[in-house]
């Protein structure tokens, strides 16, 4: 750490969390294909960012990195597009708790990442963590099955939306050690702009003409959820504990239900609540064990 920060950084981490939270209330707003919102908020936030990245002599850095580092950065960026592409699309399917649930079990999938690639025990607190969190989104789906096979379809992809969370949380970690958070996060979220447009051409998904609204919501998606979100997020990892973090984010799955019940009249069942709760009581215990 080098220095102390201007802002105190658990603030900035109560921002970020009630920042992300807001980021499926206003996916839900949108009338626009979910392949078109992602490549909105990617292509939105990497212009905000660019001033502050060519300013900082970011593209002189890049050109200057080892390939290595570049194919990591670009690695990282098509994994992110596949989490937005995934998870965004899974909105359209199921409902904003089972969404937002599904998608923040990556703990479990960077535990099984950790142990068979990187050749990390699991430890005995955490296999636990994982079988509740396993018996718990079993509930979810349960409950969710039988409200039609399309609400399965969204739980799916959101799981798939948890995997590629869990890989750039992974790459990241690496990638944060020699990068500064501009850096860093620049160049993978252009990559993911670029994956998402070519995707988006290459579904012939429409990515204009929108009404003016439209691109007013992709605009807010990109600067609340994505730049105080994800962002300061990525920020306050400089200063505050790993384990604490990742503890804390379990707070979007609470702030988006009830963001959803008073924004959008999206009251969760009483499987995908008692589900829920044991999911994430899962999910904690996983993060807590392997701090």
């Amino acid at each position: 750490m080098s220095g102390a920060p201007r802002f105190p950084p658990r603030v900035a981490l109560l921002v970020s969390i009630a920042a992300v939270s807001t980021a499926s209330i206003l996916i839900r707003m949108s009338s626009a294909p979910p392949l078109a919102i992602a490549t909105y908020r990617l292509v939105f936030a990497t212009l905000i960012l660019l001033p502050f990245y060519i300013n900082s002599g970011g593209p002189g850095r890049l050109l200057g990195a080892p390939r290595k580092d570049l194919l990591s950065l670009v690695g990282v960026g098509v994994v992110l597009a596949l989490h937005f592409a995934s998870w965004i699309t899974s909105l359209s399917f199921t409902s904003v708790a089972s969404s937002v649930i599904f998608v923040h079990v990556d703990p479990i999938f960077v535990a099984a990442v950790a142990h068979f690639v990187f050749k990390e025990r699991v430890g005995r607190e955490t296999l636990p963590g994982i079988v509740v969190a396993f018996i718990g989104a079993t509930i979810i789906a349960f409950g969710d099955s039988g409200m039609g096979e399309l609400n399965l379809y969204g739980d799916a992809l959101a799981l798939v939306g948890a995997v590629m969370l869990g890989l750039y949380i992974l790459s990241g970690r690496r990638l944060r050690q020699s990068l500064d958070l501009v850096s860093y996060v620049t160049p993978v979220y252009a990559t993911s702009a670029v994956v998402l447009t070519l995707g988006s051409l290459a579904t012939r998904t429409p990515l204009a003409p929108y009404p003016p609204e439209e691109y007013a919501l992709f605009l807010a998606i990109a600067v609340v959820p994505m730049i105080f979100g994800h962002t300061v997020y990525n920020w306050a990892l400089r200063y505050i504990e790993a384990s604490v973090v990742s503890i804390s984010l379990l707070g979007e799955p609470v702030g988006a239900t009830i963001l959803a019940f008073l924004f959008l009249r999206e009251a969760p069942s009483a499987m995908t609540i008692l589900g829920g709760a044991i999911t994430l009581l899962g999910i904690y215990q996983c993060v807590k064990s392997s701090s």
